[in-house]
């Protein structure tokens, strides 16, 4: 079992989600729509100063999901080089 986390520029949030439903019909996910914090180019604090935010997207799913859930973000990333896109994967070790 492993434990995903995309953390997403708003502004592609739903190009991913579209990308991971279609190559991905059993993908299930959680999303906290608003994350603040800072990322290696700027703040993402949604205030007038840092007006853009953040989303988070996580999902447990089998281990062999891993490399699919990688190609669309890696897709996406390739179609919006400027937004910022991180994947992180957790496994289980017991």
């Amino acid at each position: 079992m492993i434990r995903i986390e995309i953390i997403t520029n708003q502004s592609v949030y739903s190009e991913l989600i579209e990308n991971l439903e279609a190559c991905i019909p059993d993908f299930l996910y959680t999303v906290i729509p608003l994350a603040y914090g800072r990322g290696g180019e700027s703040y993402k604090l949604g205030d007038s100063t840092w007006p853009e935010t953040n989303v988070m997207v996580i999902a447990y799913a089998q281990d062999d999901m891993e490399q699919k859930v990688s190609q669309v973000v890696r897709y996406v990333k390739l179609k919006f080089p400027t937004e910022g896109i991180k994947m992180f994967v957790l496994h289980d070790k017991s």
